[in-house]
């Protein structure tokens, strides 16, 4: 091993060796479910959601945040090499030359069952034997909790799969085969074969698609249209705990900076050709996968297109602490985007604000934009179109903001929650209200709505020289159909499509999400975008 390199083990109790020694870790649970949930993550972490991960109760979880990090770079730091890095906004581990055995394993399963020795496999299969980070149960509130079972899950049925490529290897023995072929049986039933199949010509392996992260043994589904049947899921009867699901193994998150300095998170998922979603209130590239109301949506589009999404300067991922909360800036995070990425041209999504956001784009780069769709938007903001009543009631919302966003009674955000989603179940309520508590700080909150009471983009409506289409719900309790109607009307030749809801979000089990993704497909379809 080379000077300074560590070894981090996940499997197991966690173990830091270095330089083939075993390091001392802290006494504190918390400080080394701090330690694994970096390494595991691998990505930056903003500061407030490991202070609400794990020091949910103390009078001050940044003290504790900034003691266990000190405690931790005794741990993993050189002289020449800080491997925890962390600025006022996040906070993330340095793996470059560390050996991980969870990245070793993920690796290996994405080569083919030929690639890999029987002796490298036994090896995987042993340390896939072990709990995933054991006797760090209760470390954390209950999202570390839900993140912890969602790894343990996948290290059951990366050990699947692992199993199956023993029992099927072209070099095992005949004396082990049927040790790992039972073995295989017991942990998954479903997807070996039967104890009275021919065992004597067992199944082909297949190798795992490079994009799914420790998730082998699912069946990767067929090609589908975007608007693509599904099996309706059940209704949420209650308050879903924000965790991460399974798409997220394939997500690619990354930063790039906008020119006043602010970095912005982005994420791609998905195969074929691009689509770029404008960011809109609210995101969180992580949290919004495990959502009852975009998650089964961006599936549905990753499923034939590289899906970008990013979050927008204030909320999710990106910089909240920013000086400038513009309509300005919230284009030049687009284009910011757009140009870390390299895409040429590609269709832009834009949700609410996101289509004012979206069309401006498009006039500026109309080189760029193959297609608008714009789904609930508005050319204009409250503070041109509202009557003084309804802005004296906007101003009075500003300041319920500001004082009772981030508390535990959700009734400050059931003024958004209740007008986004009236028609939604109280689960998906209930995942709401946490959503925007977790994804951005009361003042920023209060900022945003500021921010797009000034929105304006009426005169630019004209300029639009790209196939468009545009959907807004009929019934709309936040933004009213009118708005969408004179958003079709501005833009030359626009599609206008209205839906039968009484939702600005539209939640999935309801008939108009089914024709609002339909549409949409043959919008795409019909004009090859």
């Amino acid at each position: 091993m080379a000077s300074h390199e560590l070894e981090i083990s996940l499997f197991g109790e966690l173990r830091v060796v270095s330089q083939g020694v075993e390091v001392v870790l802290p006494a504190s649970r918390k400080a080394r479910a701090l330690l694994a949930f970096l390494v595991a993550t691998g990505r930056p972490q903003r500061r407030e959601r490991l202070c609400e991960l794990f020091w949910g109760l103390p009078d001050d979880p940044k003290a504790a945040l900034r003691w266990s990090l000190s405690k931790l770079r005794k741990v993993v730091d050189a002289p020449d090499r800080a491997r925890i890095i962390a600025d006022r906004e996040r906070v993330t581990f340095d793996a470059a030359d560390v050996r991980v055995d969870l990245s070793d394993i993920e690796a290996r399963l994405r080569r083919r069952t030929g690639d890999l020795t029987v002796a490298e496999l036994e090896e995987m299969a042993g340390q896939l034997n072990l709990v995933f980070l054991d006797g760090l149960d209760g470390a954390g509130d209950t999202a570390f909790e839900s993140w912890l079972a969602v790894e343990r899950h996948d290290a059951a049925e990366a050990r699947a799969e692992v199993l199956r490529r023993l029992a099927t290897h072209p070099d095992i023995s005949p004396l082990a085969a049927p040790k790992w072929l039972l073995l295989w049986r017991e942990a998954d039933p479903a997807g070996a074969p039967a104890p009275d199949a021919e065992e004597t010509d067992p199944p082909a392996a297949a190798p795992v698609p490079p994009q799914v992260r420790a998730s082998p043994g699912r069946k990767a589904a067929g090609p589908a249209p975007l608007g693509g049947r599904r099996a309706k899921p059940a209704p949420a009867t209650g308050s879903t705990p924000i965790t991460r699901r399974r798409p997220l193994r394939a997500q690619r998150i990354g930063f790039c900076d906008v020119p006043d300095g602010t970095k912005i998170a982005y994420a791609t998922v998905g195969a074929g050709p691009p689509l770029l979603k404008a960011a809109n209130w609210l995101n969180h590239l992580e949290f919004d996968w495990s959502s009852p109301i975009w998650g089964r949506s961006f599936a549905a589009i990753a499923r034939q297109r590289t899906f970008v999404r990013y979050d927008e300067r204030g909320c999710g991922l990106s910089d909240w602490d920013v000086d400038d909360l513009s309509f300005e800036a919230f284009v030049e995070d687009l284009e910011a985007v757009a140009d870390r990425l390299g895409l040429e041209r590609f269709p832009l999504l834009g949700v609410s604000q996101g289509c004012a956001v979206s069309i401006e784009y498009a006039v500026r780069h109309p080189e760029r934009v193959s297609g608008l769709i714009l789904v609930g938007g508005y050319a204009a903001g409250w503070r041109h179109l509202a009557s003084a009543e309804e802005q004296a009631r906007r101003e009075a919302v500003l300041t319920l903001t500001e004082l009772g966003w981030g508390t535990d009674n959700p009734a400050y955000r059931h003024i958004f929650s209740q007008t986004f989603m009236p028609d939604a179940g109280p689960g998906e309520l209930a995942w709401f209200d946490e959503f925007q508590r977790q994804t951005t700080s009361p003042r920023n909150a209060a900022r945003f709505q500021d921010a797009f009471g000034y929105i304006d983009v009426r005169d630019r409506l004209a300029e639009v020289r790209t196939p468009t289409i545009v959907l807004h719900s009929k019934y709309d309790q936040r933004i009213p159909l009118e708005h969408g109607r004179a958003v079709a009307a501005g833009i030359p030749d626009a599609h206008f499509v209205p839906l039968e809801s009484r939702n600005h979000v539209l939640v999935d089990h309801e008939p108009a999400w089914r024709v609002c993704l339909d549409a949409v497909g043959q919008f795409l379809g019909d004009y090859r975008i």
